[in-house]
């Protein structure tokens, strides 16, 4: 599977080769630059297999964009479900005792270039916590409309 670019008119699914019955399938098109993903079978795909591969695609991309794409303050925040339930566990004791568990430090960044960010006060984390799952939830929002909106008898 690769990103190339290409006509925005490319077939979905198209024989490249008949004499070595080469077939690609092709999806998620974007007109930022022209280009789409694509995976080459040796074979005709099944519409099945063409739906677990998009679909496995998308789901990879939402996984991704939750992990790695959310920055709150100017720091990245590695949202891995680890780290979620960490700062969810210290938001909500924050909450419930009355920031009795404050300050509270999260590393940020990566391991190469580590920020650290201490919380003192009760607002600054639910701030800081509510935007990390605002994020994801609008991640998966959008993620599930892409899926939706996939025209599968087109690759029929």
């Amino acid at each position: 599977m690769k990103r190339v670019q290409g006509s925005m008119d490319a077939a979905l699914l198209e024989c490249i080769s008949p004499i070595k019955n080469k077939w690609r399938v092709r999806w998620d098109f974007s007109s930022d630059d022209n280009s789409y993903m694509e995976e080459e079978f040796k074979y005709k795909p099944s519409l099945e297999e063409i739906k677990n591969l998009i679909t496995s695609y998308y789901n990879d991309d939402i996984k991704q964009k939750i992990l790695s794409g959310f920055s709150w303050k100017g720091y990245k925040v590695w949202l891995s479900i680890e780290n979620q339930l960490n700062y969810k566990a210290s938001h909500d004791l924050a909450v419930l005792k009355e920031g009795v568990n404050l300050p509270v430090t999260f590393k940020f960044g990566d391991e190469y270039a580590p920020d650290y960010h201490t919380f003192s006060t009760v607002e600054e984390l639910s701030d800081f916590y509510s935007k990390a799952v605002a994020y994801i939830n609008n991640t998966l929002s959008a993620g599930w409309l892409k899926k939706e909106q996939i025209k599968w008898e087109l690759y029929q």
